[in-house]
């Protein structure tokens, strides 16, 4: 898979790109991440990418003609590359985009700067604009680098466990369970008993309580959009019993 990236600042992309799991995805040609300063498409001594804003106002506005020039020329290379555009006035990126976007050949992501983009830019350059939540950044670099790490995540071979991936928190609609590992007790906290059990039945049964609990403590209205099944109503009505107690007794 190819991620595009559009940006005044491409350098921004080296170090994360170097490290870990993505690095490794790279070396193996797994997926591309390729970089491009914008100004390579603005015209003029300057290589101006932005401008002041009609009807005034501070800062700077980008302008459309670089980007449009700029996609053009990716769009030659990529025809059927979504456009992605990132701002916090965009769809919030969540798991269910991660998973839909790999599934593509190519992506274009376009990163902002400054006051943002000319409204033309949205308005016939652009596929799809995510944000990656409720505040402002400087600029698109980071989100970007957020979303390629999401996407990348879903691609076959990405991984070095196929069933990673299946196993992290929103997959299902849910918050993951609790993991463990050694040593067995850890300043005086044990690791549950049925982790050492051996029963791998009960530890599944395990993780998906601890699943719909954590869930229930932390992030309820995920429930409000969960497919469960008849088994894991029962267990979670059992787990709304049992937190109501604790309240009162508390």
């Amino acid at each position: 898979m190819i991620f595009d990236v559009l940006t005044l600042f491409p350098g921004m992309f080296d170090s994360p790109l170097q490290e870990s799991i993505l690095a490794r995805a790279i070396k193996q040609g797994l997926l591309e991440v390729r970089t491009h300063n914008l100004r390579d498409w603005a015209e003029g001594k300057h290589q101006t990418t932005d401008d002041t804003p009609y009807g005034g106002g501070d800062g700077m506005v980008m302008k459309p003609e670089p980007i449009a020039r700029a996609i053009a020329e990716l769009k030659q290379q990529a025809p059927s590359a979504k456009v992605l555009l990132m701002s916090p006035q965009g769809v919030p990126f969540k798991q269910q985009h991660a998973r839909e976007l790999s599934r593509e050949p190519g992506l274009i992501f376009l990163c902002g700067r400054y006051e943002g983009f000319d409204e033309r830019v949205r308005q016939t350059l652009v596929d799809v604009e995510f944000s990656i939540g409720d505040f402002v950044l400087t600029g698109g670099e980071l989100p970007a680098m957020v979303m390629i790490d999401a996407i990348s995540r879903n691609l076959p071979g990405v991984l070095g466990s196929s069933g990673s991936a299946e196993t992290d928190s929103f997959v299902d609609g849910l918050l993951e369970y609790p993991q463990y590992t050694r040593p067995a007790v850890f300043d005086g906290m044990q690791v549950p008993e049925i982790l050492l059990s051996g029963n791998h039945g009960k530890i599944a049964e395990w993780r998906r309580e601890q699943q719909l609990f954590r869930t229930l403590q932390r992030r309820p209205e995920l429930l409000d959009n969960v497919q469960l099944s008849d088994q894991d109503s029962v267990v979670l009505e059992r787990l709304r019993k049992e937190t109501e107690i604790a309240k009162t007794i508390r």
